[in-house]
């Protein structure tokens, strides 16, 4: 017999990936369970799948930054009540210091919605009761027929996960001038933030002001740019590559990106009504109009 939940939830966070940095990801979850029936002529009741198992996804994934432990670029070191993560992609290496629920140590060569099924599997597989003798996770991105972007960011301000330096989205853009969709516009964003850091200027530090580790030594600045603030969780730090970061004057929710992007926008539309649709991950986000 076996049970199964299709949307559980959505994972929201970012990875490492030697070919495109840090990449901002959401993933929709299916979970399938096999088993025994129990006394109450059943697998495992509904409730009990929805609240424990997504429990354990979000706080073991969402929110977090993958990282891929298994990899020759990664490096992880503790120090003190956060860790030091080093990822020397050549020429764009990427270096973070933040306390440990910060990130996920993905035991794996990179990270891919199969390798991160995979290590939900063994994780969930553990504290489900005896009458289940088999869990398949499936992850996958959202169906979007349009442009589409992934980001990463963190907002000190949030009382939430949302404040970690390094989670992201993979989200879609709706721009409208003069009541119509313009492709050819959203399709132009989506190309300027493919794989983006966006980061906050009010965050912006002097690569001098980090506390990183030895690794990181060789990154100076204009090449490479510095974040740094401290949040209810702790003291978040991050350098990498200023090629693969945006910097916004604004806090990063989405409410204040769907205004940046029709700040940005509107100057070149000449007095174009201009109404902004922007995601932030699946099935939620905000508009500005101008």
């Amino acid at each position: 017999m076996k049970l199964f939940v299709r949307d559980l939830t959505v994972i929201d966070a970012s990875y490492l990936s030697v070919a495109r940095g840090m990449v901002g990801e959401s993933w929709l979850v299916d979970v399938e369970l096999s088993g025994e029936l129990n006394a109450m002529s059943m697998l495992l009741d509904f409730a009990r799948v929805k609240k424990e198992i997504k429990s354990i996804i979000d706080k073991e994934v969402d929110h977090r930054l993958l990282i891929p432990t298994g990899s020759a670029c990664t490096h992880v070191s503790a120090v003190a009540d956060s860790l030091c993560v080093d990822f020397m992609r050549p020429a764009r290496s990427i270096h973070l210091r933040a306390p440990a629920q910060a990130f996920c140590l993905l035991p794996a060569d990179e990270v891919t919605a199969s390798t991160v099924s995979d290590y939900l599997q063994a994780l969930i597989g553990e504290q489900l009761p005896g009458n289940i003798d088999g869990l398949t996770i499936h992850l996958r991105p959202e169906a979007i027929a349009t442009a589409f972007y992934h980001y990463s960011h963190g907002l000190k301000k949030h009382d939430g996960n949302c404040q970690r330096i390094a989670h992201g989205h993979r989200s879609m853009l709706e721009l409208w001038v003069d009541g119509e969709r313009d492709s050819a516009l959203e399709q132009q964003w989506a190309t300027r933030w493919a794989d983006i850091y966006l980061g906050s200027l009010e965050d912006r530090v002097p690569v001098a002001q980090l506390e990183l580790s030895e690794r990181a030594a060789w990154c100076q600045e204009p090449a490479f740019i510095g974040f740094r603030y401290q949040a209810p969780q702790g003291d978040f730090q991050l350098l990498m590559a200023r090629d693969e970061v945006e910097l916004v004057d604004s806090d990063t929710t989405v409410e204040l990106l769907a205004d940046y992007i029709a700040r940005q926008l509107k100057p070149q539309l000449a007095g174009r009504s201009l109404r902004v649709v922007a995601y932030e991950g699946v099935g939620k986000g905000a508009i500005a109009e101008l």
